[in-house]
């Protein structure tokens, strides 16, 4: 199978490093030609998409491609892989699975209660309102031009190198308390299981929801980082004293449990971390937190 990644970040590199192992050929974008370099010496295939430009054997890629991701953010001006390469995405003669990596984030502020695919997007914030409408031009665009289109809402993502446990080695875990307030998560590999299924079993027009199995207050998830390592966790700190940036802010406007039950009863999903205690005791077994 041919893979291209629009956007070889976390994500998306996790992703082409586990079908690059399968066997694929996989071929990415980053936005600078530094980035590039760096990748390309790693062993990936890579091309600029960005504000360096945009390298012409982009079309060449996408027209010898399968699969396509797009794992890139929205912009006020809407979708750029979608502003930027329709017309040859449409024209690829072998495309048969896109899939859009967007947030559960587009579903809004429940107040702590369950939502699932079938709950309406609602989105509250900016960046979550241009998630809902990329995805809809992603599906308007699949269903047009009979490609079958994928949507990913990803919870909050964490894995190597990026956990509450270099927070913690870096002296930059913080214990913020919101009563009420809970988060999923998911680690990056449960990620790149999620499209290898939804690869090898396609559904045009799916969204799946790729959360972990327990929503959990972000508190409790510093103490047990902290346990792990046997340190002391950080003091507990209200919303209201832990001079956030009003990003920073604007993701605790919103509590919500998220369902994944579709993910693992029609993908056949088995999360190798259900719960942020087994990532974080892999990553600690790995090496990760305070020495």
């Amino acid at each position: 199978m041919n893979l291209f990644i629009f956007g070889l970040g976390f994500s998306g590199r996790t992703i082409a490093e586990r079908r690059t192992a399968r066997g694929d050929r996989v071929t990415g974008t980053v936005r600078t030609r530094h980035k590039a370099q760096a990748l390309a010496a790693a062993g990936l295939s890579v091309h600029v998409f960005g504000p360096d430009g945009c390298d012409s054997a982009i079309d060449t890629d996408i027209a010898e491609s399968d699969a396509l991701l797009i794992s890139v953010p929205p912009g006020t001006g809407g979708d750029p892989v979608l502003a930027a390469y329709a017309h040859q995405i449409a024209a690829a003669p072998k495309l048969r699975w896109i899939g859009y990596l967007s947030t559960i984030g587009v579903y809004g502020d429940h107040g702590g209660a369950w939502v699932d695919e079938r709950t309406p997007a609602a989105p509250t914030n900016a960046r979550s309102r241009e998630r809902a409408d990329a995805e809809q031009a992603w599906l308007t665009f699949g269903a047009a031009n009979n490609i079958a289109v994928h949507i990913f809402r990803l919870a909050g993502i964490y894995g190597p190198g990026q956990s509450q446990l270099v927070q913690l080695a870096r002296g930059t875990a913080r214990r913020i308390v919101k009563p009420g307030q809970v988060f999923n998560r998911i680690h990056v590999e449960d990620i790149a299981r999620t499209v290898d299924a939804s690869l090898d079993r396609p559904r045009s027009g799916a969204i799946y929801n790729v959360t972990d199995n327990e929503p959990a207050p972000p508190q409790d998830v510093v103490t047990f980082a902290a346990s792990l390592c046997g340190v002391a966790p950080p003091p507990e700190i209200s919303l209201d004293d832990a001079g956030l940036t009003e990003m920073g802010r604007s993701f605790y406007a919103e509590s919500k449990r998220v369902r994944n039950d579709l993910l693992r009863n029609e993908l056949g999903v088995t999360l190798a971390y259900p719960t942020y205690r087994e990532g974080l005791t892999a990553l600690r077994a790995s090496g990760e937190g305070p020495r």
